[in-house]
C-alpha cells in the first residue's frame, strides 16, 4: 500500500458558482479522514470571463489554444484557486509542511471527446508557484487522447467511500451538478468492475433558465418548479436527443442540452420541464445498467432540490437518498475526489477505467507541477 497523504483537493463544475475546496487523507486506495471543506464564490466578472471563455472554446482546433477569451479566463479561474486554497490553509492554520499535493481540476469550458478535445481551463504551474505546493492538474486530457470519453473521474472516489461504509449493493452515486453522472458499484472491490456514465443534463439548463426569469442563479429548494406543471409533451421530445440513445460509458458538454430547450413556457412551467427532464435522463441511465441499485445516493446541487429528488424517485422507484444521509458529503464530493485522484497520481494508480470512460485499460492521468 501506499503512503497516507494530505492533500487538498479543488472542484468548479460547470454550474460556474464557485471553488470548492476540501481536504482528505488517503494512500490512493483507502480514505484515512476527511478535512475541512471550504467554498469560495466566483463575483460577477469572474463569472462573466468564464461564460465569455465557454462562449469562445468550440472554435478552437487544439485544446491548449488560448485565444482572447479564454487566455483571460484562465488567469481569472487560476487566482480564484490561488486565493481559496490561501483562504482554507489559513483558515485552517495549515503549512506547506501539512499538505502533500493539490488535486486542481480546473473550469471546463469544453467538452467533446468524440473530437479528441477536452479543455479545462487553469494554469497549474502558476497555481504551484502561487501555493507553494506540488500540484497535479489536467486530469482528463490523457483520458481523451486514448480514446475515452475524460469524464466521470469521480467513479473511484465513489467506490472508496462505499468500501468505507455499510451501504447496500448494488449502489449507485448520482452527482447532479451541471451535468448528472452517476457510479454502479457491484458487490466486489475490483476497480474495473466499476460501471460509471453521464446521463443527462443536470442543473446547468435550469440554472440558467432560473437566471433569466427570476434574477436568482438556481431554483432555491425547487420551489419553482413545484409551482409549474411539466410540459409532457415537450419533455418527451427532448428524450428523443440522440445522447440517449449513445451506448455507454459516454460524456456531455454542459451545453448540450440548453434554457432555451423551454422557450415560450411560464418561468414555472419551464422549470418544472427543465427539473423533469434531469429526473428522466437519470432514470434512462440507471436502466442500462448491469443490475438495479438497492439505493440510489444524491450528491451534488441536486441533492438541495428536493422537487428533483421527488421526481427521481417518481421517475425510477429507488430508494433516493441524499450524500448526507449517508454520512458522505453533499456540496465537496468532487473537491473531495481530486484530492484522492492526485494521491493516485502521485501513487501511479489509474483514474479511469474502460467501464467508467470507455479507455481501452485502466489508465493513469494528471500533470504533476511543481513550482
Amino acid at each position: 500500500m501506499g503512503a497516507r497523504r494530505w492533500a487538498i483537493g479543488l472542484m468548479s463544475g460547470t454550474s460556474m458558482d464557485g471553488v470548492d475546496v476540501a481536504a482528505v487523507e488517503t494512500d490512493g486506495r483507502r480514505i484515512f479522514d476527511l478535512g475541512p471543506t471550504l467554498f469560495r464564490p466566483y463575483d460577477d466578472h469572474e463569472r462573466a470571463a468564464i461564460r465569455a471563455a465557454i462562449a469562445v472554446a468550440p472554435s478552437v482546433g487544439d485544446r491548449a489554444e488560448r485565444p482572447e477569451a479564454l487566455a483571460a479566463a484562465e488567469a481569472v479561474v487560476t487566482t480564484a484557486h490561488a486565493d481559496a486554497v490561501a483562504t482554507f490553509m489559513a483558515a485552517n492554520g495549515l503549512t506547506a509542511a501539512d499538505v502533500a499535493v493539490v488535486g486542481f481540476h480546473g473550469q471546463t469550458v469544453f467538452h467533446a471527446p468524440s473530437h479528441r478535445i477536452t479543455v479545462q481551463l487553469g494554469d497549474g504551474l502558476a497555481l504551484s508557484r502561487a501555493v507553494g505546493l506540488p500540484v497535479v492538474y489536467d486530469f482528463r486530457a490523457a483520458d481523451v487522447a486514448a480514446g475515452g470519453e475524460g469524464a466521470p473521474l469521480v467513479p473511484i472516489w465513489h467506490a472508496a467511500l462505499a468500501a468505507s461504509g455499510d451501504l447496500p449493493r448494488p449502489l449507485v452515486v448520482c452527482n447532479i451538478g451541471g451535468v448528472a453522472n452517476l457510479t454502479w458499484i457491484g458487490a466486489g472491490e475490483d476497480p474495473s468492475d466499476l460501471v460509471a456514465f453521464d446521463c443527462g443534463p443536470g442543473n446547468a439548463a435550469l440554472d440558467d433558465w432560473c437566471r433569466l426569469h427570476t434574477a436568482r442563479p438556481l431554483d432555491v429548494d425547487g420551489r419553482l418548479a413545484a409551482a409549474g406543471r411539466v410540459d409532457e409533451r415537450l419533455l418527451s421530445a427532448l428524450l428523443e436527443h440522440p445522447f440517449f440513445d449513445v451506448p455507454a460509458p459516454k460524456s456531455l458538454d454542459r451545453n448540450a442540452f440548453t434554457a432555451s430547450a423551454v422557450e415560450g413556457l411560464s418561468p414555472a412551467d419551464g422549470a418544472a420541464t427543465l427539473t423533469a427532464l434531469s429526473a428522466r435522463a437519470i432514470a434512462k441511465g440507471l436502466a442500462i445498467l448491469p443490475a438495479q441499485p438497492a439505493m440510489v445516493v444524491v450528491a451534488g446541487g441536486g441533492a438541495h432540490n428536493p422537487t428533483l429528488l421527488a421526481m427521481l424517485g417518481e421517475a425510477t422507484n429507488a430508494r433516493v437518498v441524499t450524500a448526507a444521509d449517508v454520512g458522505w458529503s453533499t456540496d465537496f464530493l468532487e473537491a473531495q475526489a481530486f484530492a484522492h485522484l492526485a494521491v493516485r497520481h502521485l501513487e501511479r494508480l489509474p483514474l479511469s477505467f474502460p467501464g467508467t470512460t470507455g479507455v481501452p485499460h485502466p489508465m493513469r492521468g494528471g500533470v504533476l507541477a511543481m513550482g
